[in-house]
């Protein structure tokens, strides 16, 4: 009984944990990859918003933060703080 509860709470709590939203990641974030290359790398974006044909998404895990800003689905300008 307890196995069957202890396992998916111990899968829950190791994903939970793994965040992307690290300094190595940051690193590989290059000018001119697309929305879905940087989604693969770092995962979903907390939000995006968009105003004048310019995307800005933000990645946040325990104070980092990533910032990346899309020009016609392209990487354009990143910036972070707190990253590890």
């Amino acid at each position: 009984m307890y196995k069957r509860i202890m396992l998916p709470a111990l899968l829950l709590l190791l994903l939970g944990g793994c965040s992307k939203v690290t300094k190595e990641n940051y690193d590989k974030i290059e000018s001119g990859m697309s929305y879905d290359e940087v989604v693969k790398l770092i995962g979903k974006p907390e939000g995006c918003s968009e105003t004048l044909g310019i995307s800005s998404c933000q990645w946040k895990n325990d104070g980092a933060v990533i910032d990346i800003k899309f020009i016609s689905d392209q990487v354009t300008f990143t910036s972070a703080k707190g990253l590890k």
